[in-house]
């Protein structure tokens, strides 16, 4: 019996991501679902949609004063939620 090269579960699943074309749609979907996580409960509880389009967050707040807040620091915000998937999935954030 040959043997085989042994590769991790993860690496597979990384590589077969890739070549079908849903490493892009599967980050965009772990970006918004660590929104929560990253921004906190608080913040959470007042947005009432995020979509991901053209590499841009896009970000429906409930609070106009929250929503004032963030925008000064949206460069910051989204290189976090990048940092946290693990990769370069939105360039800006807009809060509408």
């Amino acid at each position: 019996m040959r043997k085989q090269k042994a590769e991790q579960v993860g690496t597979l699943i990384h590589q077969f991501l890739r070549e079908e074309g849903l490493e892009t749609p599967y980050n965009e979907y772990r970006l918004i679902e660590a929104w929560p996580e990253v921004m906190g409960e608080g913040i959470a509880n007042l947005t009432s949609s995020l979509q991901i389009r053209g590499g841009v967050l896009y970000v429906r707040l409930l609070s106009s004063v929250l929503r004032h807040e963030l925008m000064a620091s949206r460069r910051q915000l989204a290189q976090r939620l990048n940092e946290h998937v693990g990769a370069q999935v939105i360039e800006n954030i807009i809060f509408c």
